[in-house]
This record gives C-alpha cells, structure tokens and sequence, in this order.
C-alpha cells in the first residue's frame, strides 16, 4: 500500500501527540490505530506497524530521561523478565482481536485508573526509596508479567496499567514514567519481531509514525521532570476521562 500524499504530514502530526501523551501517561495508541486503520491498514498491520513507533519513540524518551538524571535502572530490571514473556504470549493472540469486547474492557479499566489517581491513596507512602522484599517482588513481577501479556496483544493503554502497578508501591509519576518506557521498549522488541515474522507491517508508515512518535518522546520527558508529579497527575486524568468516554460511547 502506497501512502497519500496527505497521510505523511498527518500521521508524522498525530505520531507527536500520541508521543508526549505516551511518555506523561498513556493512551497514544488510541489516536495512532485508528488513524492507521483509517488509511487503509488491516487491524492486525496497523497493530504491527503502530510497533515501530512505539520502539523508536521509547528509545529517545529513556534517553532524553538519563540526561535529566531520572533512571531507576535497577526497579526497571525487576519488571523486564516478566513483560518480555507476557509481550510474546500477547502479540502472539493479537491476530484475533476482537475489538468491540477490548473497547469496552479497556474503557473501564481506564475509569478504574482515573479513580486510583484521583484518590492517590499512596501519596502518604511515596518516599525517594522503596525496599522491595521477596512479597513485594513477587507481586511486581506477576503484575509485570500480565501487562506485558497485554501489551504485546495490542498496547493502546498500557501504559495506565504500568502507572498503577507502580503507584500502589508508592512511586511518583516522573519515576513511575522512566521506568515505564525502559519496559515498553524491552517488550515492544518481542511484540514487534512477532508482528515482523506475521508480515504484519507497513513499513513505510510505520517509520513516518516513528519520526513523530520520537519527537514526542524527546518533549515529553521535559515536561515530565520539569512539571512534577502534581502537573502529570492531571494530564493522566483528563487523558484517562477523555479516553474511556470515546471507548464506551463509540458503538
């Protein structure tokens, strides 16, 4: 499939936003997939193409957060292992999606996000330093586990999904959100060699998403460390409403 000449200005625009949201919070899939499929693309190819983006987005993102010094490293080797063989269960049962039954699921586990990060019933707990004993381990890396299943099977949202998990250990955003794409960009390679030996990909567009989607991920870091976990807070809960509306009124 030959792109538009239309389709690269828009997708390289749309890749920008979908890639700050993606670094603050989550959700920039759910503006890129329908998008790709829009054009043209077949669910299970947009799913596979949409990867690139994600990949290559991740790699500035963890970049641009090293320069400002937020790299907890050693919490994001405990989530790794667990999200690499979860990606690679998911994406391979992304060919039969059905996506009436996942908007409707992903919409309320959004409106379940909201709420948790509304209430921040963590926030007394959030401290520069968390010890993580063998129980807390253990349940960081079974719930790693599930969110790599998740997202290598379609990734739009996964990202609330990473920031709860992280939250209830009482960890702030700015580090919740390095740790989470140091992950996303671990699993991603699985969940993209699998879409890549499907023949899942539109390579073309996949690159000109990646482009925007990188931008994004340098800019989004910035505001990140810069605005604090309060400001990402509230950009977390608008995406999340915003998000979980479009889901469950969308017939």
């Amino acid at each position: 499939m030959e792109p538009l000449y239309w389709q690269i200005p828009l997708l390289f625009g749309v890749g920008i936003v979908a890639g700050i949201l993606n670094v603050l919070a989550g959700g920039g899939s759910l503006l890129t997939l329908p998008l790709l499929i829009f054009m043209g693309l077949p669910s299970a190819v947009a799913n596979g193409t949409n990867r690139i983006a994600i990949l290559c987005q991740n790699i500035f993102a963890i970049r641009s957060f090293r320069q400002r010094g937020i790299m907890p490293l050693g919490l994001a080797l405990l989530c790794i292992p667990p999200a690499l063989l979860g990606s690679w269960v998911g994406a391979s049962l992304a060919i039969n999606l059905d996506d009436e039954l996942f908007n409707r699921i992903l919409a309320l586990i959004m409106l379940g996000v909201l709420l948790f990060t509304l209430l921040d019933p963590m926030k007394h707990m959030r401290t520069a330093d968390i010890s993580f004993g063998w129980g807390r381990t253990l349940v960081l890396m079974c719930s790693f586990f599930g969110i790599g299943i998740y997202g290598g099977f379609v990734q739009a949202g996964v990202g609330f999904l990473i920031i709860t998990a992280l939250l209830i250990h009482g960890l702030d955003l700015v580090r919740i959100n390095a740790i989470k794409v140091i992950v996303i960009f671990a699993y991603t390679l699985v969940a993209l060699g699998v879409f890549i030996l499907h023949g899942q990909i539109n390579y073309v567009l996949g690159f000109v998403l990646a482009a925007g989607n990188s931008l994004g991920g340098i800019i989004g870091p910035r505001l990140a460390v810069d605005r604090g976990h309060e400001w990402i807070k509230k950009v977390v809960s608008i995406t999340v409403l915003v998000f979980a509306l479009k889901l469950l009124l969308t017939p």
